[in-house]
């Protein structure tokens, strides 16, 4: 089978098209996926730049992300059948093979339907950023009805998803973007409060938007110095949770004089950890997704397609920074 494939880290060009030996189940609950489509994400761009989690497997196939159809099963695949369209977050850290390439072996327990209302580009697009917003708001920010959250970058893959998750708990969103295109796009998700982050205070336009108070739940989705800078914008007795791991130089004084409780979301723990009960909770985030997105209460701005063999430029894209939503990659069957 075809499949991007990267021998050493470096630039976009170490992404390279090769032949690889087709993936085969060993296990009986696993499912061997057709994929029609991979979507691209920052810890592929990381991973490429630093290494793989697992340096010694090397070569690696990147991409967490995918969506396809069921071409096997093992014999004790109880939930799906051949032909079944189906998309996930599984692989792609360098232990496993990830979703860059044409066929991926998944153990069922860690695969969702596909949502119908999407194309296979759009579900491959999904999954990372709906179980990352869904925990970080629901587990991790304990999101109420009523309660007011600041989400950074809120027109990117996360952010874009985290409004409207929010807006679906009965929550009011204010978040931080860069242009107007990205205002009116967040507003149209549902924010009350796009910020200009390069113009404005973003602190003092949140402690004007909630009468002085702060918002009940901020959500870091930049890391550096953003999480440090969003402790003053939380109110007291507040939750601020992050993405990313916090800048040694972070000063704590700040979260620790107002109390606030403060939450981490890495959603591939579990894949990390080889935590298969949380696996399949991750699974089950994408079930509840899915008939969110078919029932036109969830949606995902894919904003950019490649070809699989156009990898390269797609990370390059990615590393620009100024993406709207998700890009993806489509697998030619």
């Amino acid at each position: 089978m075809k499949a991007i494939v990267m021998s050493v880290p470096g630039g976009p060009e170490v992404l390279q098209l090769r032949e690889v030996p087709e993936p085969q189940i060993r296990g009986e609950r696993e499912l061997r996926i057709r994929l029609r489509a991979a979507g691209v994400n920052p810890i592929d761009t990381k991973l490429r730049r630093r290494g793989t989690f697992y340096p010694e497997e090397m070569p690696a196939i990147l991409g967490c992300d995918g969506a396809g159809v069921v071409e096997a099963v093992g014999s004790g695949v109880r939930h799906f059948a051949v032909g079944d369209e189906v998309y996930f977050c599984h692989g792609g850290l360098g232990k496993q093979a990830g979703n860059y390439a044409e066929l991926i072996v998944v153990d069922e327990r860690f695969v969702a339907p596909k949502p119908r209302t999407l194309s296979f580009a759009e579900a491959a697009a999904a999954p990372l950023v709906l179980i990352t917003a869904w925990e970080a708001l629901y587990d991790r920010g304990r999101l109420q009805a009523g309660q007011s959250v600041l989400i950074h970058g809120g027109a990117g893959g996360v952010g874009h998803v985290a409004i409207q998750l929010a807006r679906l708990r009965g929550s009011k969103v204010a978040t931080t973007v860069s242009t107007p295109e990205k205002a009116e796009f967040v507003r149209s998700l549902g924010a009350s409060l796009p910020i200009f982050y390069r113009q404005t205070d973003f602190v003092r336009a949140v402690l004007d938007w909630t009468g002085g108070e702060g918002v009940d739940l901020a959500l870091d989705t930049l890391g550096g110095a953003v999480l440090e800078q969003t402790f003053p914008a939380v109110r007291v007795y507040g939750d601020i949770v992050t993405l990313l791991a916090p800048a040694p130089e972070t000063d704590w004084r700040v979260a620790r004089d107002r109390n606030l409780r403060v939450g981490f979301e890495l959603m591939l723990t579990p894949m990390l950890k080889n935590l298969t009960n949380a696996q399949q909770n991750q699974a089950e985030i994408l079930r509840q997704c899915a008939r969110l997105i078919d029932q036109g209460q969830l949606r995902i701005q894919l904003s950019h397609t490649f070809p699989l063999a156009e990898a390269a430029a797609a990370h390059q894209l990615l590393e620009q920074g100024s993406v709207l939503g998700k890009i993806a990659l489509t697998i030619p069957q």
